[in-house]
């Protein structure tokens, strides 16, 4: 936590000393758009609007591998189940023939931990 506290102040020195550098006024022209501003300002914006447009272009792929992910999660939770009863089936087919409502009951969730 202390470290990006540091980071962070670093970050805000950089910025200011960054500004205070490019204090010149210039002027940007886009199609029939003019702005105005110092460099440092206008830097800064442009910046700021490229990492928005990134993470616009991220937004869908990102949310399309989350479903993804949770469908995953779901499935190998439901394996997991079925590994648990196949080996308490095993273990009973190991000892003696168990009877028909207990492989039943394993059939239909019920695990009984030794």
């Amino acid at each position: 936590m202390i470290i990006l506290f540091i980071v962070g102040i670093l970050l805000g020195a950089v910025s200011v000393i960054f500004a205070l550098q490019n204090i010149a006024v210039i002027t940007v022209t886009f199609f029939s758009w003019t702005i105005t501003g110092s460099l440092a300002v206008i830097l800064l914006a442009a910046l700021a609007m490229g990492i928005c447009i990134t993470i616009l272009l991220l937004l869908p792929e990102t949310i399309k591998n989350y479903f993804k992910y949770r469908a995953l999660l779901k499935e190998n939770q439901k394996l997991h189940e079925e590994l648990q009863k196949q080996k308490e089936l095993t273990v009973f087919a190991k000892h003696d023939i168990a009877p028909d409502e207990v492989i039943a009951s394993i059939e239909h969730g019920a695990i009984d931990v030794h």
